[in-house]
């Protein structure tokens, strides 16, 4: 009776969780609104004459009121450059050109099936969850074809195909951040840190790189592995006890012409990461800085680094396999992915006001500074307040699914304000990736959150989205844990995080 009490407990507080966050508005809405509150607070904070002196240079900072004459004469004129210069817009859309030819080219779904079958049995966990967190280099393509294929495999080798679906869904949403390579949301994430950090310290904006968690996240890659491993098979598999429902499958291998495919691929990905290592490696390269590396033009050339390494490989795989028979099909692919951005672009219209408002207010500044000299008054500093970040970040992710709409939001008040008290816009974005990653498996406002339901329910239709969390909360609870911890250890030995990104700021 108690664990039934319990259980009733545990689904009302999910009902609430829906509840609240089914009456949230679309993202494109709430930005609006957010902006259409920055405008106010502008006039209540400039008629109040709230103003702070800025520990960096020693001015004194005031609100700017966007209800005055000059105000409304800014809103007007700039809303056109507030778009277009929304930062990650450019970054989002360029980087998907390439990726959008070698998802729809059939590169990516072949790499990932390749992947997770041609593994031994004993292996097939920590493939699945592998392979799922290096999917984040296709952006979501891993939810639609790792998800259902990780429930297939299980299937087929008599074990409980909700135990793949969920070793593979742990590695592609929990381990969305981290990667062996560099992905879209690198440069996405990194253009609204580096746009928050130039509020504080210009010059020190200049020097953020894309790569400013790499480190971090290559040794996650490995850690978060072995971890969805034996969450999986200790925790996850037992749990759901053997599978009685008859569904045996088998995943489809990959083709001897998609082989081909997929060899001509890595052949046009050694020869172009050869060519542009032209550029860069020798004395004469023009994306070389001689002087310091990390400060070499080539790495502030990412973005089309990205797009060109998806691009050619993505390309020579769709000639070998016959999806691609001329310059049309890439142009009808390009033309697809950026129709599938359109909800993306209309965001950032409503996101890049808010953005632009709240900086041009100084808003920002003001309560990075007044809430920076509030936490060192009370001596809430150090991992502690690391920490109760990573709560917050994750427990608004709970209601908001986009990455990059939180960080929009978050960014302007965090970054400003972690710097005011030391510590870097790397680590703070390090930590909000952290709570991004572990908690989109137990959102039921994550995009993909229903799609995974409908995969497990063809297994089982009596899964629900109580199911599905119940299922995931080890993933989440075991990732945060040991990303905590690794976060410790990188603080305590003072490793740096990414190339030339430290834990603290020192302006």
């Amino acid at each position: 009776m108690e664990h039934q009490e319990k259980k009733g407990l545990t689904m009302r507080i999910l009902d609430w969780i829906e509840r609240i966050g089914n009456k949230l508005p679309h993202p494109v809405t709430l930005f609006a609104i957010f902006a259409l509150m920055v405008i106010v607070a502008s006039w209540v904070f400039a008629t109040l004459n709230v103003e702070v002196e800025d520990p960096a240079t020693g001015e004194t900072l005031q609100v700017v009121n966007l209800l005055s004459s000059d105000g409304i004469q800014y809103i007007f004129e700039s809303m056109v450059e507030n778009f277009v210069g929304f930062a990650p817009l450019g970054t989002v859309l360029v980087t998907m050109l390439g990726i959008g030819v070698a998802e729809r080219s059939g590169l990516i779904s072949a790499m990932l099936r390749g992947l997770v079958t041609s593994v031994p049995r004993s292996l097939m966990t920590a493939a699945l969850v592998f392979g799922g967190i290096m999917s984040s280099m296709a952006a979501d393509a891993g939810y639609v074809v790792l998800t259902p294929l990780g429930a297939v495999l299980f299937a087929g080798l008599g074990r409980h195909p909700l135990a793949g679906l969920a070793a593979a869904f742990a590695g592609v949403s929990a381990g969305f951040s981290a990667n062996l390579l560099l992905t879209s949301l690198d440069p996405l994430l990194g253009d609204l840190t580096i746009q928050a950090a130039a509020t504080i310290d210009p010059a020190y904006a200049d020097t953020i790189l894309y790569t400013m968690n790499y480190y971090f996240m290559i040794v996650s890659v490995f850690v978060l592995t072995i971890i969805g491993t034996l969450v999986t098979d200790k925790i996850v598999e037992p749990r759901l006890g053997t599978y009685t429902g008859g569904i045996k499958e088998k995943a489809q291998n990959v083709t001897p012409l998609e082989k081909k495919g997929m060899i001509g691929a890595l052949i046009a990905f050694i020869v172009t990461v050869g060519v542009l290592s032209l550029l860069v490696v020798p004395t004469w390269g023009p994306l070389r800085n001689p002087d310091d590396f990390l400060a070499s033009p080539f790495f502030h050339s990412l973005v089309p680094v990205i797009l060109i390494m998806f691009l050619i490989p993505g390309y020579v795989y769709g000639k070998i396999t016959d999806e691609i028979k001329s310059d049309k099909d890439v142009a009808n692919q390009m033309s697809d992915t950026m129709a599938s951005m359109g909800i993306y672009i209309v965001l950032a219209f409503t996101a890049g006001q808010f953005v632009a408002y709240f900086n041009h207010t100084n808003l920002g500044k003001v309560i990075a500074v007044s809430g920076a000299e509030f936490l060192d008054s009370v001596g809430f500093t150090g991992i502690g307040l690391i920490i109760a970040f990573i709560f917050v970040a994750g427990f608004i992710n709970l209601f908001i699914g986009s990455s990059s709409a939180k960080w929009a939001i978050m960014a302007p008040v965090f970054v400003p304000l972690m710097m005011q008290l030391g510590y870097s816009p790397e680590l703070t974005t390090l930590a909000y990736r952290i709570a991004d990653s572990t908690t989109n498996i137990i959102s039921p406002l994550m995009p993909y959150f229903a799609i995974v339901i409908a995969f497990a329910q063809k297994y089982d239709r009596k899964v629900g989205i109580g199911t599905l969390i119940s299922t995931m909360l080890p993933y989440s609870i075991a990732f945060s844990v040991v990303w905590i911890i690794m976060l410790l250890i990188w603080m305590l030995t003072g490793l740096p995080i990414g190339p030339g990104a430290e834990f603290y700021y020192n302006g």
